[in-house]
């Protein structure tokens, strides 16, 4: 006779065991469902949160970007109010070179010359309108050579000055706003 025979209670008990052990693997399983739930929504939360900061990066940078265009922009136009007048007062500069030279070769008498008090008065009137455009002149006559303003023509050993010297102005220079227009032309000291 075989067990089940014998026993009849055993298939129900086996059944009763199946179906604890069933319920035993569910409730098991069960936190495992709601930490798998858990764990997705957490990787979209992340995901989520990943794309929201790109975002905001992106959104810096934009705006980054706007303020160094606007910056440059701004920048573009003070150069171009400052220096628009450049290659004007390059052409201007040598009116007053002329005049000056007008002045030089013209002798002075020591009487009243009409014709050379009108070219004085050009010429200052010509330097006091460029100087209420920024452009100041650059005349170093017994100052240290500066390679940044001055144009070296020559150089002339001299004992009673010191090295690198500025002994003669042969042309004058000019700044616009601060920015070399034309170098001077001078002579320099050299050591005997």
């Amino acid at each position: 006779m075989s067990e089940q025979q014998k026993n009849p209670n055993l298939e129900a008990e086996q059944v009763l065991n199946s179906e604890t052990q069933n319920e035993t693997v569910e409730e098991l399983l069960e936190p495992e469902v709601e930490v798998l739930e858990e764990v997705t929504e957490n990787e979209e939360l992340a995901k989520a949160l990943e794309e929201v900061a790109q975002y905001k990066e992106a959104a810096l940078r934009a705006h980054a970007d706007a303020q160094n265009v606007r910056r440059r922009a701004e920048q573009d136009v003070e150069k171009a109010h400052k220096f628009g007048l450049e290659k004007f007062a390059k052409s201007i500069v040598n009116v007053a070179d002329n005049l000056e030279r007008a002045l030089a070769s013209a002798p002075d008498t020591g009487e009243s010359d009409p014709v050379r008090e009108g070219v004085e008065l050009t010429l200052k009137d010509l330097l006091e309108t460029l100087a209420r455009f920024e452009v100041k002149v650059v005349d170093p006559h017994g100052e240290p050579f500066n390679p940044e303003l001055h144009q070296a023509i020559t150089m002339v050993p001299n004992p009673e000055l010191e090295a690198n010297t500025v002994m003669d102005v042969v042309q004058k220079g000019y700044t616009i706003n601060g920015r070399l227009l034309r170098p001077a032309m001078v002579v320099v000291s050299s050591a005997a």
